[in-house]
């Protein structure tokens, strides 16, 4: 089902005193319903929430995730705005997974990321589960061109290439979007940034192998972006035409971001992976991006919803 938003899921401090200087994103965001007319949105972010968890269990993880949308956009609500006059904000409303039907669910997401991009917005996915990705990805794949290939960038210690038989999960979308690509006569293109190899099992990485896909593992992350990391998220980025950028908030240590299905002992320092998100962001070839797994079960103090939220704020800011 799709559930469109209300006042009630943006909502937060305001300071009345200081005017137009003193506004937040809470009071900037314009809400539209994706089941009526759309309105054109040029070079504007739609934030679209996938409540879902159904993956995730299926993925034998902690589920909570379907929570994971409202929390980020409280925590989003109070972002000071800074934006340019020119940049607008739409809230987009939840898709959401219900009676375990992850697979219609999806489709129903692909058919709204669809409607966004075709009418010009840029879209930002709020998970749920990685089991967002596959569906973000049916959207997307309806607006890259015949002869375009598409980049798939993510952040993530696991790489999500399970096997999706016999059913999918959290952790089989890139394989399944893999396959999905080559049933179109398409390349695969994916670059995981951040693996932990106690993380992935043998099999993963002999998966990884079989589709072409391109790592690096966290520990040589550790320092953010440096050259070698450059040039490599620039090669991969100068090969495709578009970018799909999906950060998973296991990524990064459980210091940062207690609030995950799978917490990562040893994963990145937010300061590490800002860096990363703003030059890809830079690259003028970004054409969609989500941010998924927080389980606000698992949240200490709101502070993994937090750093969703900053994330999400810096690649706003910077988003060419």
């Amino acid at each position: 089902m799709y559930k469109p938003s209300d006042k009630t899921t943006w909502k937060g401090r305001t300071d009345l005193q200081d005017g137009m200087l003193g506004m937040r994103w809470h009071q900037v965001v314009q809400l539209i319903d994706l089941s009526r007319d759309v309105p054109e949105g040029e070079g504007n972010f739609a934030f679209l929430g996938f409540s879902c968890d159904e993956g995730v269990r299926r993925n034998l993880g902690r589920v909570g995730a379907s929570a994971g949308p409202s929390a980020i956009r409280l925590a989003m609500s109070a972002l000071a705005d800074h934006l340019p006059e020119e940049v607008q904000l739409f809230g987009g409303g939840d898709v959401i997974c219900s009676n375990h039907l992850l697979e219609e669910a999806q489709i129903r997401l692909g058919r709204k990321v669809e409607l966004l991009q075709r009418k010009g917005y840029k879209t930002i996915l709020l998970g749920g589960g990685h089991e967002t990705a596959y569906g973000h990805f049916l959207g997307l794949q309806t607006q890259i061109g015949a002869e375009e290939q598409l980049g798939i960038i993510n952040m993530d210690a696991h790489f999500d290439l399970r096997s999706y038989a016999p059913q999918p999960s959290s952790g089989s979308p890139f394989l399944q979007i893999a396959h999905a690509l080559e049933t179109a006569g398409k390349a695969f293109h994916y670059l995981c940034l951040g693996i932990q190899e106690y993380g992935n099992t043998r099999k993963l990485f002999q998966t990884a192998e079989e589709v072409g896909a391109q790592y690096v593992e966290a520990q040589d992350l550790q320092f953010g972006l440096t050259q070698r990391v450059k040039e490599k998220i620039q090669e991969f980025i100068n090969r495709v035409d578009k970018v799909y950028l999906s950060i998973d908030l296991d990524v990064f240590a459980a210091a940062y971001a207690p609030g995950v299905s799978a917490p990562t002992a040893l994963g990145l320092t937010p300061q590490a992976v800002l860096p990363l998100i703003k030059e890809i962001a830079h690259s003028g070839k970004l054409m969609s991006a989500d941010v998924v797994e927080l389980n606000p079960t698992h949240d200490i103090d709101n502070q993994t919803a937090k750093l969703a939220a900053g994330l999400i704020y810096h690649l706003v800011q910077t988003w060419k």
